[in-house]
């Protein structure tokens, strides 16, 4: 996922951000649609289950088994994002206008969900700032680099395997988390844009709802094995690393 090692152990620092620019129609879009997947994936809301809430149940089950407690949440949610992938592309082209858009959000909710899981069974509470902005970046694999960078973070102990542990542990001003937040939401929604691939497959209703399962199973399998590898279990009594403003 274009991680690299570093064994850098400077204090991480802020730089100076870049001016908030207006918020656009885009720029509210993306702050909506992670607050979404906040909400639904994170905190659980009505009938949908918190990250805590599948943490709990795994736990139940597998007591203190931790890699067979995150091997389940990882199948039963890559089962889950196979079948939200079949159902949006089965209607083919008739009925993708209405779906696609369902689809993501339903997508990236199961995968917010799925990551929080895997960091809380890692020993990273993820009710905090810098917890959550780390389960956001990981959805978008290597342009996690990117994302830090643009947020006005020092990248000098955020490079490498285990960057976003070592974000998840650290105290981030609500600022930076802003940033970051909106950030991730922007170009999750517009990498949408860049599958024409797979959108064009889509248009052929059956054959494109098994291609849609198999894309999206493959796609949540990636995010849950850079989430692994991110996530390394936390040592027990590791203090937070504040993030200066």
């Amino acid at each position: 996922m274009g991680l690299f090692d570093s064994k850098d152990d400077r204090p991480v620092t802020t730089t100076s951000a870049p001016a908030p620019q207006p918020d656009g129609a885009l720029d509210k879009m993306a702050q909506a649609f992670i607050g979404r997947l906040m909400n639904f994936g994170i905190d659980g809301i009505g009938p949908v289950d918190s990250a805590a809430e599948v943490v709990a149940k795994a736990r139940k089950k597998h007591g203190d088994n931790v890699d067979k407690a995150i091997q389940e949440v990882v199948s039963d949610h890559v089962k889950a994002a196979g079948v939200g992938g079949f159902l949006t592309g089965f209607g083919g082209l008739v009925t993708m206008p209405v779906s696609l858009p369902a689809n993501v959000l339903e997508f990236y909710t199961i995968a917010t969900r799925m990551v929080a899981s895997i960091a809380e069974l890692r020993g990273y509470e993820v009710k905090s700032e810098g917890a959550r902005a780390a389960v956001l970046l990981t959805l978008v694999g290597a342009d996690a680099d990117d994302l830090i960078a643009k947020a006005g973070l020092s990248a000098a102990n955020l490079t490498g395997s285990g960057r976003l542990a070592r974000l998840a542990v650290t105290k981030m001003p609500k600022a930076a988390g802003m940033m970051i937040n909106k950030a991730v939401g922007f170009r999750l929604l517009t990498s949408v844009g860049g599958k024409a691939l797979s959108r064009f497959i889509r248009f052929v209703p059956v054959a494109g709802g098994i291609v849609g399962a198999g894309l999206d199973g493959l796609l949540m399998k990636r995010i849950a094995d850079h989430a692994r590898t991110e996530f390394a279990a936390r040592v027990p009594g590791e203090e937070s690393t504040a993030i200066a403003e």
